[in-house]
């Protein structure tokens, strides 16, 4: 089983970068693809982007797309969401979650980081 744990929120303003990271705990991130998930105030929480267990393959929802960047470190005890030019409407908790090499659901879920966004 692996944990999952993010940092990297805080307040920053509209058009601003910001890096969140994602941490295993208990072990490494091989073989799990991991996504990120955000849910803003009184908003289900919804699907930012994933990205492959091996690196190879990213995705993204089309209004993050080009703005926002998943990747993984070497060891694969991290992954990072790099998110440019950020709006208000963008201010959530995200979250990252984990899912087994070929599984359809995201079974492992870290704590969440609050990003907010100011115009």
């Amino acid at each position: 089983q692996v944990q999952l744990v993010e940092s990297g929120g805080g307040l920053v303003q509209a058009g601003d970068s910001l890096i969140l990271s994602c941490a295993a705990s208990g072990r490494t991130f091989s073989n799990y693809d991991i996504g990120w998930f955000r849910q803003a105030p009184g908003k289900e929480r919804g699907f930012v982007g994933a990205i492959s267990w091996d690196g190879g393959s990213a995705w993204y929802v089309p209004s993050v797309k080009g703005r926002f960047t998943i990747f993984r470190d070497s060891a694969d005890k991290s992954v990072f969401l790099q998110m440019n030019s950020l709006t208000p409407e963008e201010t959530a908790v995200y979250y990252c979650a984990a899912r087994g090499a070929g599984q359809p659901t995201y079974a492992y879920w870290g704590q969440g980081t609050q990003v907010t966004v100011s115009s």
